[in-house]
């Protein structure tokens, strides 16, 4: 297969471009690079299937030949991109999502959009199942990333609907593995360069709060499945039943580097959502997919790519 992926320089749309080059499939990538990492680029660049584009998906996408998908993952996704480039985050969603529906209706292909376990926002439900509406305020400053990808979702679902493009959405929760921006604000990212510093290891709140961390490689399967059934229109949660609280996590991370960083509380962000852990009964029913490496292992191979950046 020919795939375009966007956001293909960054964490997860990295490890995706790989997983389907070692497959055979071909893939086109296009990524603005506001985010985006040259490393990542230089790895994939390693392929002969692989080409790259240097453009913003806001932009009209012109893809000559064939394309069998379209996957569409490009989007900042830190606390700290919120802050910073909140406009950006809602064109990528917006208009970005339009340009990449419009070539998989021109192209006649599969359309799967990384959607997020933030457009649940702060849950009422729980665990989150997919047919959950959430509990999102529009005007706070996650806003601009929780409201972009449930335009997102809207928008596929219409151009399904009206234009009959074969639209999958994933629903991704937090995830750990390679490839991280190390200061990009996600608390695992912040909890390992923390400890690898032996710097004071922050946490928001009283650390009450929990996630369920998923390895990037069952993510990636996760995307790969619903690439591979067509007529699947989902939304599914793609992510890990193994909850932890943020405390707890700060605690694990801090022993399994083998750390003394004292662990110190600070003020929540807005809208920090209390609970966060996916149902995964549509994942399993629909896709065949379920998360395979458990939560220790994941935050052992996190660990040890931060640690080889030395």
């Amino acid at each position: 297969m020919r795939v375009v992926i966007t956001g293909a320089a960054g964490f997860l749309g990295s490890h995706l471009c790989e997983a389907l080059l070692n497959r055979g499939d071909e893939v086109v990538g296009y990524d603005n690079m506001v985010t985006g990492q040259q490393e990542n680029l230089d790895l994939l660049g390693t392929f002969d299937g692989f080409s790259f584009v240097r453009q913003d998906v806001t932009e009209h996408l012109d893809v000559p030949g064939p394309v069998g998908g379209v996957l569409h993952l490009a989007s900042p996704a830190s606390p700290e991109d919120f802050d910073e480039i909140p406009i950006k985050i809602m064109k990528v969603g917006a208009m970005g999502t339009a340009n990449c529906l419009g070539l998989a209706r021109s192209k006649g292909s599969r359309f799967v959009l990384a959607s997020t376990s933030e457009v649940y926002g702060d849950p009422l439900v729980h665990p989150q199942p997919e047919t959950y509406w959430g509990n999102v305020n529009p005007l706070g400053e996650r806003g601009c990333y929780d409201e972009a990808k449930r335009f997102a979702e809207a928008l596929s679902l219409a151009y399904a609907r009206q234009h009959d493009v074969d639209v999958g959405i994933v629903r991704t929760f937090n995830t750990s593995g390679p490839r991280f921006r190390p200061a990009d604000g996600r608390v695992l990212s912040t909890f390992v360069t923390q400890a690898l510093a032996g710097e004071p290891m922050t946490v928001q709140g009283d650390g009450s709060q929990t996630r369920s961390i998923c390895y990037v490689e069952d993510q990636v399967r996760g995307y790969v499945a619903m690439l591979d059934h067509p007529g699947v229109p989902g939304p599914v949660n793609i992510g890990t039943e193994d909850e932890i609280t943020i405390l707890r996590l700060a605690e694990l991370v801090r022993e399994m580097v083998g750390s003394d960083s004292p662990i110190v509380y600070v003020a929540s962000r807005a809208d920090d959502p209390k609970q966060r852990c996916p149902d995964l009964s549509r994942a399993r029913e629909l896709l065949g997919w379920k998360p395979e490496v458990p939560l220790e292992e994941g935050l052992s191979r996190t660990i040890a790519w931060f640690r080889g950046r030395g």
